[in-house]
Protein backbone atom coordinates (compact mmCIF):
# COMPACT_ATOMS: atom_id res chain seq x y z
CA UNK A 1 0.00 0.00 0.00
CA UNK A 2 1.42 3.54 -1.07
CA UNK A 3 0.63 6.35 1.59
CA UNK A 4 1.51 10.04 0.55
CA UNK A 5 1.13 13.43 1.15
CA UNK A 6 -0.65 15.34 -1.09
CA UNK A 7 -0.46 19.45 -0.48
CA UNK A 8 -2.90 20.04 -4.02
CA UNK A 9 -6.28 21.19 -2.57
CA UNK A 10 -9.10 18.46 -3.56
CA UNK A 11 -10.88 20.18 -6.29
CA UNK A 12 -7.29 19.94 -7.98
CA UNK A 13 -6.89 15.98 -7.13
CA UNK A 14 -8.64 13.30 -8.94
CA UNK A 15 -9.37 10.05 -6.97
CA UNK A 16 -12.23 6.85 -6.79
CA UNK A 17 -12.88 8.26 -3.62
CA UNK A 18 -12.53 11.36 -1.47
CA UNK A 19 -13.07 10.79 2.28
CA UNK A 20 -14.53 13.82 4.17
CA UNK A 21 -14.41 13.01 7.77
CA UNK A 22 -17.54 15.27 9.16
CA UNK A 23 -18.34 16.32 13.16
CA UNK A 24 -21.99 16.22 14.32
CA UNK A 25 -22.57 19.71 13.83
CA UNK A 26 -22.63 19.50 10.19
CA UNK A 27 -19.63 22.30 9.41
CA UNK A 28 -18.36 21.27 5.98
CA UNK A 29 -14.70 22.34 5.72
CA UNK A 30 -13.45 24.64 2.98
CA UNK A 31 -12.55 21.93 0.46
CA UNK A 32 -15.34 19.76 1.45
CA UNK A 33 -17.72 22.89 0.55
CA UNK A 34 -15.53 22.65 -2.80
CA UNK A 35 -16.55 19.36 -3.60
CA UNK A 36 -20.17 19.90 -2.30
CA UNK A 37 -20.68 22.72 -4.69
CA UNK A 38 -19.25 20.28 -7.76
CA UNK A 39 -21.91 17.94 -6.98
CA UNK A 40 -24.33 20.30 -6.70
CA UNK A 41 -24.53 20.49 -3.29
CA UNK A 42 -25.33 16.81 -2.94
CA UNK A 43 -23.96 16.69 0.53
CA UNK A 44 -25.72 19.57 1.70
CA UNK A 45 -29.17 17.79 0.42
CA UNK A 46 -28.14 14.82 2.01
CA UNK A 47 -27.13 16.71 5.49
CA UNK A 48 -30.57 18.95 5.21
CA UNK A 49 -32.31 15.17 5.24
CA UNK A 50 -30.82 13.81 8.06
CA UNK A 51 -29.83 10.86 6.09
CA UNK A 52 -26.33 10.79 7.94
CA UNK A 53 -26.02 11.65 11.48
CA UNK A 54 -21.79 11.70 11.53
CA UNK A 55 -21.86 9.20 14.92
CA UNK A 56 -18.17 7.87 15.34
CA UNK A 57 -17.70 5.54 13.02
CA UNK A 58 -20.84 5.87 10.74
CA UNK A 59 -20.33 6.35 7.08
CA UNK A 60 -22.57 7.41 3.83
CA UNK A 61 -21.17 6.20 0.32
CA UNK A 62 -22.51 8.56 -2.47
CA UNK A 63 -22.09 9.16 -6.01
CA UNK A 64 -18.90 12.27 -6.69
CA UNK A 65 -21.56 13.39 -10.20
CA UNK A 66 -20.01 15.91 -11.76
CA UNK A 67 -16.03 16.13 -9.09
CA UNK A 68 -12.76 14.36 -10.06
CA UNK A 69 -13.77 12.21 -7.46
CA UNK A 70 -15.66 9.16 -8.50
CA UNK A 71 -17.26 8.77 -4.97
CA UNK A 72 -17.60 10.54 -2.01
CA UNK A 73 -17.15 8.73 1.64
CA UNK A 74 -18.87 10.46 4.64
CA UNK A 75 -17.45 9.97 7.56
CA UNK A 76 -18.74 10.46 11.22
CA UNK A 77 -16.30 11.92 13.87
CA UNK A 78 -19.26 12.69 16.35
CA UNK A 79 -19.38 15.45 18.42
CA UNK A 80 -16.42 17.97 18.21
CA UNK A 81 -16.02 18.91 21.30
CA UNK A 82 -15.00 14.65 22.22
CA UNK A 83 -12.83 14.53 19.34
CA UNK A 84 -9.75 12.34 20.25
CA UNK A 85 -7.78 9.39 18.40
CA UNK A 86 -9.48 6.40 19.31
CA UNK A 87 -12.62 8.21 17.28
CA UNK A 88 -10.52 9.80 14.30
CA UNK A 89 -9.22 5.81 13.76
CA UNK A 90 -12.91 4.17 14.17
CA UNK A 91 -14.02 6.54 11.19
CA UNK A 92 -11.00 5.62 9.29
CA UNK A 93 -11.60 1.81 10.21
CA UNK A 94 -15.28 1.99 9.41
CA UNK A 95 -14.60 4.48 5.82
CA UNK A 96 -11.62 1.85 4.75
CA UNK A 97 -13.96 -1.55 4.99
CA UNK A 98 -16.36 -0.15 3.00
CA UNK A 99 -13.73 1.28 0.60
CA UNK A 100 -12.07 -1.95 0.44
CA UNK A 101 -15.58 -3.22 -0.91
CA UNK A 102 -15.75 -1.04 -3.91
CA UNK A 103 -13.18 -0.77 -6.98
CA UNK A 104 -11.37 2.04 -5.72
CA UNK A 105 -7.39 1.86 -6.72
CA UNK A 106 -6.77 5.57 -5.02
CA UNK A 107 -8.93 7.05 -2.19
CA UNK A 108 -8.22 11.06 -0.58
CA UNK A 109 -8.53 11.37 2.82
CA UNK A 110 -9.57 15.27 3.46
CA UNK A 111 -8.09 16.46 7.00
CA UNK A 112 -8.64 20.26 6.11
CA UNK A 113 -9.90 22.07 9.07
CA UNK A 114 -9.62 18.85 11.14
CA UNK A 115 -7.46 19.02 14.86
CA UNK A 116 -6.53 17.14 17.61
CA UNK A 117 -6.09 18.52 21.07
CA UNK A 118 -2.54 18.07 22.24
CA UNK A 119 -1.28 16.64 19.05
CA UNK A 120 0.12 18.29 15.52
CA UNK A 121 -1.74 18.00 12.34
CA UNK A 122 0.49 15.18 11.23
CA UNK A 123 -1.02 12.96 14.07
CA UNK A 124 -3.80 12.73 12.34
CA UNK A 125 -2.13 11.16 9.27
CA UNK A 126 -0.27 8.86 11.74
CA UNK A 127 -3.24 7.89 12.82
CA UNK A 128 -5.33 7.30 9.70
CA UNK A 129 -2.67 5.55 8.44
CA UNK A 130 -2.60 3.29 11.11
CA UNK A 131 -6.27 2.89 11.48
CA UNK A 132 -6.36 2.23 7.50
CA UNK A 133 -3.75 -0.45 7.49
CA UNK A 134 -5.84 -2.56 10.18
CA UNK A 135 -9.15 -2.92 8.05
CA UNK A 136 -6.54 -3.98 5.19
CA UNK A 137 -5.22 -6.67 7.14
CA UNK A 138 -6.21 -10.29 6.55
CA UNK A 139 -5.35 -13.32 7.66
CA UNK A 140 -5.90 -15.95 5.70
CA UNK A 141 -3.06 -18.21 5.51
CA UNK A 142 -4.69 -21.42 6.29
CA UNK A 143 -7.79 -20.85 4.26
CA UNK A 144 -8.55 -22.80 0.83
CA UNK A 145 -10.73 -19.85 -0.64
CA UNK A 146 -9.04 -16.61 0.20
CA UNK A 147 -10.77 -13.45 0.97
CA UNK A 148 -11.51 -11.09 -1.41
CA UNK A 149 -8.42 -8.53 -2.78
CA UNK A 150 -8.91 -5.24 -2.54
CA UNK A 151 -8.19 -3.03 -5.56
CA UNK A 152 -7.28 -0.48 -3.27
CA UNK A 153 -3.41 0.67 -3.47
CA UNK A 154 -2.74 4.06 -2.75
CA UNK A 155 -3.90 6.06 -0.31
CA UNK A 156 -3.48 10.25 -0.23
CA UNK A 157 -3.70 12.60 2.71
CA UNK A 158 -4.24 16.42 2.24
CA UNK A 159 -4.41 18.77 5.97
CA UNK A 160 -4.15 22.19 3.72
CA UNK A 161 -1.95 24.72 3.44
CA UNK A 162 -0.55 24.81 7.17
CA UNK A 163 0.83 21.88 7.67
CA UNK A 164 4.27 21.54 7.92
CA UNK A 165 5.71 18.85 4.87
CA UNK A 166 8.65 17.41 6.35
CA UNK A 167 6.56 16.84 9.93
CA UNK A 168 4.01 15.33 7.97
CA UNK A 169 6.11 13.22 5.97
CA UNK A 170 7.56 11.88 9.35
CA UNK A 171 4.39 11.10 10.47
CA UNK A 172 3.62 9.24 7.64
CA UNK A 173 7.10 7.19 7.70
CA UNK A 174 6.70 6.43 11.38
CA UNK A 175 3.06 5.52 10.79
CA UNK A 176 3.99 2.91 7.98
CA UNK A 177 6.74 1.58 9.92
CA UNK A 178 4.17 0.85 13.53
CA UNK A 179 1.43 -0.41 11.12
CA UNK A 180 3.95 -3.22 9.45
CA UNK A 181 5.39 -3.74 13.15
CA UNK A 182 1.91 -4.50 14.21
CA UNK A 183 0.63 -6.85 10.89
CA UNK A 184 3.95 -8.93 11.95
CA UNK A 185 2.95 -9.24 15.51
CA UNK A 186 -0.88 -10.02 14.71
CA UNK A 187 0.35 -12.50 12.17
CA UNK A 188 2.76 -14.20 14.78
CA UNK A 189 0.30 -14.23 17.00
CA UNK A 190 -2.97 -15.74 14.57
CA UNK A 191 -0.36 -18.44 13.55
CA UNK A 192 -1.29 -21.60 14.94
CA UNK A 193 0.62 -23.82 18.04
CA UNK A 194 1.78 -26.11 15.27
CA UNK A 195 3.22 -23.98 13.26
CA UNK A 196 4.68 -20.69 15.63
CA UNK A 197 6.37 -23.13 17.39
CA UNK A 198 10.24 -21.66 19.97
CA UNK A 199 11.67 -22.85 16.84
CA UNK A 200 10.13 -20.78 14.29
CA UNK A 201 10.15 -17.80 16.40
CA UNK A 202 13.84 -18.85 16.02
CA UNK A 203 14.07 -18.48 12.27
CA UNK A 204 12.05 -15.32 12.08
CA UNK A 205 14.76 -13.72 14.18
CA UNK A 206 17.68 -15.04 11.78
CA UNK A 207 15.71 -13.84 8.57
CA UNK A 208 15.35 -10.22 10.53
CA UNK A 209 19.18 -10.16 10.87
CA UNK A 210 19.21 -11.29 7.20
CA UNK A 211 17.66 -8.33 5.81
CA UNK A 212 19.10 -5.99 8.41
CA UNK A 213 22.38 -5.30 8.60
CA UNK A 214 21.82 -3.75 11.40
CA UNK A 215 20.58 -6.35 13.26
CA UNK A 216 22.60 -9.35 15.03
CA UNK A 217 20.63 -12.35 15.77
CA UNK A 218 21.74 -15.02 18.51
CA UNK A 219 20.28 -18.35 19.56
CA UNK A 220 20.54 -20.30 23.03
CA UNK A 221 19.26 -23.83 22.57
CA UNK A 222 18.30 -25.71 25.25
CA UNK A 223 21.93 -27.06 26.06
CA UNK A 224 23.78 -24.02 26.37
CA UNK A 225 20.71 -22.76 28.46
CA UNK A 226 21.51 -25.73 31.36
CA UNK A 227 25.26 -24.76 31.57
CA UNK A 228 24.11 -21.37 32.38
CA UNK A 229 22.03 -22.75 35.05
CA UNK A 230 18.59 -21.42 33.33
CA UNK A 231 16.87 -23.55 34.63
CA UNK A 232 13.62 -22.01 35.80
CA UNK A 233 12.68 -21.53 31.96
CA UNK A 234 13.84 -24.91 31.22
CA UNK A 235 11.15 -26.37 34.08
CA UNK A 236 8.88 -24.54 31.60
CA UNK A 237 9.54 -26.84 28.29
CA UNK A 238 10.54 -29.63 29.93
CA UNK A 239 7.14 -31.88 29.29
CA UNK A 240 7.01 -30.47 25.39
CA UNK A 241 8.71 -32.11 22.64
CA UNK A 242 9.12 -28.67 21.41
CA UNK A 243 12.96 -27.62 22.53
CA UNK A 244 12.81 -23.68 24.08
CA UNK A 245 14.92 -21.48 22.57
CA UNK A 246 16.24 -18.15 24.26
CA UNK A 247 16.30 -15.26 21.10
CA UNK A 248 18.49 -12.63 20.99
CA UNK A 249 18.28 -9.56 18.80
CA UNK A 250 20.68 -6.33 18.90
CA UNK A 251 19.60 -3.25 16.91
CA UNK A 252 22.74 -1.52 16.81
CA UNK A 253 21.99 2.33 15.41
CA UNK A 254 23.88 4.47 18.34
CA UNK A 255 26.71 4.84 19.36
CA UNK A 256 28.61 1.40 19.94
CA UNK A 257 29.75 2.42 23.49
CA UNK A 258 25.71 3.25 24.45
CA UNK A 259 23.87 1.10 26.80
CA UNK A 260 20.93 -0.59 24.78
CA UNK A 261 17.56 -0.42 26.14
CA UNK A 262 15.79 -4.13 26.45
CA UNK A 263 12.88 -5.34 25.07
CA UNK A 264 12.24 -8.84 26.94
CA UNK A 265 8.97 -11.17 25.24
CA UNK A 266 7.22 -13.92 26.97
CA UNK A 267 6.83 -16.55 24.32
CA UNK A 268 5.09 -19.26 25.27
CA UNK A 269 3.94 -20.65 21.74
CA UNK A 270 1.08 -22.77 23.49
CA UNK A 271 0.19 -22.91 27.08
CA UNK A 272 -1.69 -26.08 28.32
CA UNK A 273 -1.13 -25.03 31.45
CA UNK A 274 0.92 -27.98 31.80
CA UNK A 275 0.39 -30.57 34.82
CA UNK A 276 -1.69 -27.94 36.55
CA UNK A 277 -3.92 -28.02 33.04
CA UNK A 278 -6.13 -25.50 32.04
CA UNK A 279 -9.89 -25.64 31.57
CA UNK A 280 -10.99 -27.12 27.72
CA UNK A 281 -12.89 -24.14 26.48
CA UNK A 282 -10.76 -21.84 24.75
CA UNK A 283 -8.49 -23.09 25.48
CA UNK A 284 -7.34 -23.01 21.91
CA UNK A 285 -6.76 -19.22 22.60
CA UNK A 286 -3.71 -19.80 24.41
CA UNK A 287 -1.63 -20.09 21.57
CA UNK A 288 -1.72 -16.39 22.00
CA UNK A 289 0.32 -16.90 25.17
CA UNK A 290 3.42 -15.56 22.85
CA UNK A 291 1.70 -12.55 22.22
CA UNK A 292 4.49 -10.61 24.29
CA UNK A 293 7.59 -12.33 21.93
CA UNK A 294 5.41 -10.91 18.64
CA UNK A 295 4.97 -7.42 19.85
CA UNK A 296 9.11 -7.41 20.40
CA UNK A 297 9.41 -8.62 17.15
CA UNK A 298 6.87 -6.48 15.69
CA UNK A 299 8.50 -3.25 17.64
CA UNK A 300 12.14 -4.68 16.09
CA UNK A 301 10.27 -4.32 12.72
CA UNK A 302 9.45 -1.13 13.04
CA UNK A 303 12.29 0.09 14.45
CA UNK A 304 14.66 -1.58 11.28
CA UNK A 305 12.38 0.39 9.42
CA UNK A 306 12.76 4.00 10.71
CA UNK A 307 16.44 3.32 11.61
CA UNK A 308 16.73 5.25 15.16
CA UNK A 309 19.93 6.42 16.60
CA UNK A 310 19.69 4.36 19.17
CA UNK A 311 20.93 0.75 20.28
CA UNK A 312 17.77 -1.64 21.30
CA UNK A 313 18.17 -5.38 22.31
CA UNK A 314 15.22 -7.67 22.21
CA UNK A 315 15.09 -11.13 24.10
CA UNK A 316 12.39 -13.70 23.51
CA UNK A 317 11.90 -16.28 26.25
CA UNK A 318 10.56 -18.60 23.83
CA UNK A 319 9.00 -22.44 24.75
CA UNK A 320 5.60 -24.75 24.63
CA UNK A 321 3.93 -25.61 28.15
CA UNK A 322 2.47 -28.76 27.86
CA UNK A 323 1.97 -32.32 30.24
CA UNK A 324 3.99 -35.25 30.11
CA UNK A 325 5.59 -37.74 32.16
CA UNK A 326 9.11 -35.08 32.39
CA UNK A 327 6.89 -32.14 32.80
CA UNK A 328 7.65 -30.04 35.96
CA UNK A 329 5.43 -30.65 38.54
CA UNK A 330 3.44 -28.60 41.40
CA UNK A 331 6.03 -28.73 44.07
CA UNK A 332 8.76 -29.04 42.04
CA UNK A 333 11.58 -26.34 42.96
CA UNK A 334 14.45 -25.68 40.62
CA UNK A 335 16.95 -22.87 40.65
CA UNK A 336 17.26 -19.72 38.44
CA UNK A 337 19.79 -18.32 36.47
CA UNK A 338 20.21 -15.17 39.48
CA UNK A 339 21.06 -17.99 41.90
CA UNK A 340 17.56 -18.19 43.61
CA UNK A 341 15.22 -21.29 44.09
CA UNK A 342 11.81 -21.26 43.19
CA UNK A 343 9.12 -23.43 44.52
CA UNK A 344 6.83 -23.97 41.47
CA UNK A 345 2.93 -23.85 42.98
CA UNK A 346 1.26 -23.67 39.44
CA UNK A 347 2.75 -24.53 36.60
CA UNK A 348 -0.03 -22.53 34.49
CA UNK A 349 2.13 -19.76 36.33
CA UNK A 350 4.86 -20.19 34.06
CA UNK A 351 5.59 -17.48 32.06
CA UNK A 352 7.26 -15.76 34.96
CA UNK A 353 9.51 -18.81 34.95
CA UNK A 354 10.79 -18.07 31.61
CA UNK A 355 10.62 -13.95 31.69
CA UNK A 356 13.10 -14.16 35.43
CA UNK A 357 15.71 -16.23 33.68
CA UNK A 358 15.42 -13.35 30.74
CA UNK A 359 15.83 -10.70 32.61
CA UNK A 360 19.11 -12.15 34.85
CA UNK A 361 20.58 -12.95 31.28
CA UNK A 362 19.87 -9.33 30.29
CA UNK A 363 21.65 -8.32 33.48
CA UNK A 364 24.42 -10.33 32.80
CA UNK A 365 25.04 -10.00 29.49
CA UNK A 366 23.90 -6.65 28.28
CA UNK A 367 23.94 -3.76 31.27
CA UNK A 368 20.94 -2.68 29.91
CA UNK A 369 20.02 1.48 30.10
CA UNK A 370 16.38 0.46 30.94
CA UNK A 371 14.57 -2.93 30.69
CA UNK A 372 10.97 -3.31 29.63
CA UNK A 373 9.33 -7.02 29.67
CA UNK A 374 6.04 -7.85 27.69
CA UNK A 375 3.78 -10.56 28.45
CA UNK A 376 0.22 -12.13 28.63
CA UNK A 377 0.86 -13.03 32.01
CA UNK A 378 -2.21 -12.60 33.99
CA UNK A 379 -5.83 -13.23 33.60
CA UNK A 380 -6.37 -11.30 36.46
CA UNK A 381 -5.20 -8.13 34.77
CA UNK A 382 -8.04 -8.46 32.88
CA UNK A 383 -10.63 -8.62 35.66
CA UNK A 384 -9.00 -5.26 37.09
CA UNK A 385 -8.53 -3.17 33.48
CA UNK A 386 -10.65 -4.91 31.17
CA UNK A 387 -9.44 -4.93 27.23
CA UNK A 388 -8.69 -1.13 27.03
CA UNK A 389 -5.61 -0.76 29.08
CA UNK A 390 -2.29 -2.48 29.02
CA UNK A 391 -1.31 -2.81 33.12
CA UNK A 392 2.16 -1.43 34.20
CA UNK A 393 4.32 -1.80 36.71
CA UNK A 394 7.74 -1.24 37.98
CA UNK A 395 10.65 -0.54 40.10
CA UNK A 396 12.03 2.92 38.43
CA UNK A 397 8.99 6.04 37.98
CA UNK A 398 10.51 7.99 35.43
CA UNK A 399 10.53 4.85 33.38
CA UNK A 400 7.08 4.23 34.25
CA UNK A 401 6.22 7.61 33.59
CA UNK A 402 7.82 7.59 29.95
CA UNK A 403 5.73 4.49 28.98
CA UNK A 404 2.28 5.93 29.95
CA UNK A 405 3.46 8.93 28.07
CA UNK A 406 4.07 6.92 24.97
CA UNK A 407 1.40 4.89 25.47
CA UNK A 408 -0.82 8.15 25.70
CA UNK A 409 0.64 9.70 22.46
CA UNK A 410 0.74 6.36 20.36
CA UNK A 411 -3.30 6.05 21.55
CA UNK A 412 -2.12 2.90 22.72
CA UNK A 413 -2.55 3.51 26.70
CA UNK A 414 -1.58 1.90 29.63
CA UNK A 415 -2.21 1.80 33.40
CA UNK A 416 -0.17 1.90 36.38
CA UNK A 417 -0.49 -0.53 39.39
CA UNK A 418 1.05 -0.38 42.25
CA UNK A 419 4.13 -2.36 43.65
CA UNK A 420 4.31 -2.18 47.21
CA UNK A 421 6.88 -4.04 49.26
CA UNK A 422 3.39 -5.19 51.33
CA UNK A 423 2.35 -7.49 48.26
CA UNK A 424 6.32 -9.42 48.32
CA UNK A 425 5.54 -11.57 51.61
CA UNK A 426 2.78 -13.44 49.22
CA UNK A 427 5.59 -15.06 47.59
CA UNK A 428 7.11 -16.41 50.81
CA UNK A 429 8.13 -20.20 50.39
CA UNK A 430 8.28 -22.78 53.00
CA UNK A 431 10.89 -24.51 51.29
CA UNK A 432 12.72 -22.32 48.55
CA UNK A 433 13.55 -18.46 48.24
CA UNK A 434 10.02 -17.59 46.86
CA UNK A 435 7.22 -19.29 45.25
CA UNK A 436 5.84 -18.85 41.60
CA UNK A 437 2.79 -17.58 42.55
CA UNK A 438 1.04 -15.63 45.45
CA UNK A 439 -2.35 -16.93 45.68
CA UNK A 440 -5.89 -14.74 44.46
CA UNK A 441 -5.06 -11.47 45.90
CA UNK A 442 -3.61 -8.98 43.68
CA UNK A 443 -2.57 -11.57 41.12
CA UNK A 444 -1.30 -8.94 38.51
CA UNK A 445 0.63 -7.41 41.28
CA UNK A 446 2.29 -10.21 42.99
CA UNK A 447 2.72 -11.68 39.81
CA UNK A 448 5.09 -7.80 38.72
CA UNK A 449 6.54 -8.66 42.76
CA UNK A 450 7.92 -12.37 41.44
CA UNK A 451 10.04 -10.38 38.23
CA UNK A 452 10.89 -7.67 40.35
CA UNK A 453 13.26 -10.17 42.66
CA UNK A 454 14.98 -10.56 39.30
CA UNK A 455 15.55 -6.99 38.17
CA UNK A 456 16.55 -5.19 41.23
CA UNK A 457 20.11 -3.72 39.50
CA UNK A 458 18.13 -2.38 36.56
CA UNK A 459 15.41 -0.02 35.80
CA UNK A 460 12.82 -2.05 34.87
CA UNK A 461 9.26 -2.20 33.95
CA UNK A 462 6.73 -5.13 33.09
CA UNK A 463 3.31 -4.22 30.66
CA UNK A 464 0.93 -7.15 31.54
CA UNK A 465 -1.02 -7.35 28.14
CA UNK A 466 -3.59 -10.15 28.99
CA UNK A 467 -6.30 -7.75 28.30
CA UNK A 468 -4.82 -6.24 25.53
CA UNK A 469 -2.98 -8.68 23.00
CA UNK A 470 -5.76 -10.52 21.24
CA UNK A 471 -9.81 -10.34 21.12
CA UNK A 472 -12.25 -13.09 21.40
CA UNK A 473 -15.20 -13.90 20.15
CA UNK A 474 -16.54 -13.39 16.16
CA UNK A 475 -13.76 -11.56 15.52
CA UNK A 476 -11.35 -13.29 17.32
CA UNK A 477 -7.54 -12.35 16.32
CA UNK A 478 -4.22 -10.49 17.83
CA UNK A 479 -4.01 -6.95 17.87
CA UNK A 480 -0.35 -6.40 17.57
CA UNK A 481 -0.86 -4.49 20.94
CA UNK A 482 1.70 -2.67 22.22
CA UNK A 483 3.60 -2.31 19.10
CA UNK A 484 2.62 1.39 18.57
CA UNK A 485 3.36 2.14 22.48
CA UNK A 486 6.82 0.47 22.77
CA UNK A 487 8.06 2.07 19.13
CA UNK A 488 6.88 5.36 20.22
CA UNK A 489 8.88 4.96 23.61
CA UNK A 490 11.71 4.17 21.56
CA UNK A 491 11.22 6.75 19.15
CA UNK A 492 10.69 9.48 22.35
CA UNK A 493 14.16 8.75 23.69
CA UNK A 494 16.18 10.10 20.29
CA UNK A 495 13.59 13.03 19.24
Amino acid sequence: MKYSLDTRSPEKQQSDCIVLPLFEDFQLSTEASFVDQASNQNITKLLERKDFDAKPGSTMLIGGDNTSHTRIMLAGLGKQDAFNPAILKKSMLAATEVIKKTQSQKALVSFDGLSLKDYSQSWLLRFALEAINEALYVFDDFKTTKADKTTLSEVAFYCGDSIDTAEAEKAIAEGKAIATGVSVAKTLGNLPGNICTPTYLATAARELAKKNSSVTTTILDEKKMASLGMHSLLSVSAGSEEPAQLIIMEYKGGNPSDQAHVLVGKGITFDSGGISLKPGEAMDEMKYDMCGAASVFGTMNAITELKPNINVTAIVAAAENMPDGKATKPGDIVSTLSGLTVEILNTDAEGRLVLCDALTYAEQHHNPATIVDVATLTGACIIALGHHATGLLGNDDSLAEELLAAGTKAADKAWRLPLWDEYQPQLDSNFADLQNIGGRPAGTITAACFLSRFAKKMKWAHLDIAGTAWVSGKSKGATGRPVPMLTQYILNKVN
